[in-house]
């Protein structure tokens, strides 16, 4: 199923845009059983860049926080196990204030965030989340305080810049509208750039999936011309200097997205790929996704 392939789409891009901000483990994993938390989030003490650039989102990750977003609705066993995941996050917080002897206040406990793309109005009436309209606006459902949980609804969120980071973990016409604002972005925004980096693994993911929904299938090529843009941009200057290090790092990032890594003979091919004339390389990289390791290493090592 393809949920798989959007759920780790959904922990690689929130601890891309978080990072920066704090320590991001993505899982986390729990002891008392083989549990793992999404996204673990732990905010820097002291930062440059202060995380509300990331609009609500970043309002969020203005405290430790689980983050577990979910590509279908969210049903109520899986809120349960959520929930059950944080609780045995606060018994470890509470062993270890025993074991150092110190006080927890009520603030310092981690919070957790569910994101879904709906929920109907009789899972939020049974788990008792409430809408705070005067603190979070539309989307955002709390449960009783000391539970330390709140829901994110995320097709109820307004269409603004202050929710685009959140609108792109969407669905359908939520998710591909937030990706025609993430166009519109200059182009040296670093989120714009992370998140463009993303979408064009999630591409590739998709592609060699044999499972697509149609859904998927109008999500594979929205994001094409997208990927096209971004290799035009790095190629229309190709031979200043500056461009050649655009297109090492776009060369770099993708080998990265597709093979976890980059090691020796990886890096030894990034040269000759360079070498290309830019519709070549143009090419090359609408190719890339369905290339395997060996095809790309036949090709370009015998080049050097």
């Amino acid at each position: 199923m393809t949920r798989f392939i959007h759920d780790q789409f959904a922990k690689d891009y929130l601890e891309e845009l978080l990072s920066p901000f704090g320590e991001c483990q993505a899982p986390l994993e729990i002891r008392s059983e083989i549990r793992q938390v999404d996204v673990f989030f732990t905010p820097k003490t002291s930062s440059q860049n202060a995380p509300e650039v990331l609009g609500l989102l970043g309002k969020l990750a203005s405290n430790i926080s689980l983050f577990e977003p979910f590509r279908n609705p969210v049903s109520i066993n899986e809120i349960r196990t959520c929930v059950l995941k944080l609780l045995e996050v606060h018994t470890d917080y509470i062993r270890r204030a025993n074991r150092e002897k110190t006080k927890i206040t009520e603030e310092n406990y981690p919070k957790l965030w569910i994101l879904t793309p709906t929920a109907s109005s009789k899972i939020l009436e049974n788990i008792g989340a409430k809408n705070d309209g005067d603190n979070w606006g539309e989307g955002i459902y709390l449960l009783a305080p000391f539970l330390r949980t709140g829901l994110v609804v995320i097709h109820q969120l307004p269409e603004t810049l202050d929710t685009l980071w959140l609108r792109m973990l969407g669905r359908g016409s939520v998710q591909q509208k937030a990706i025609d604002t993430l166009e519109t972005l200059p182009q040296g925004n670093p989120f714009r750039e992370n998140a463009l980096l993303l979408l064009s693994s999630l591409r590739s993911n998709l592609e060699v999936s044999s499972e697509l929904e149609e859904e998927d299938r109008d999500l594979i090529m929205r994001l094409s011309p997208l990927l096209l843009d971004k290799l035009e941009a790095a190629t229309q200057s190709g031979i200043e200097q500056g461009a050649r290090v655009e297109r090492t790092t776009i060369i770099e990032n993708l080998l990265i997205m597709k093979f976890n890594s980059l090691d020796e003979q990886l890096r030894d091919i990034i040269e000759p790929i360079l070498s290309l004339s830019p519709e070549e390389f143009s090419s090359l990289l609408l190719q890339l996704p369905q290339l395997s390791r060996e095809e790309l290493l036949a090709r370009f090592s015998s080049e050097n």
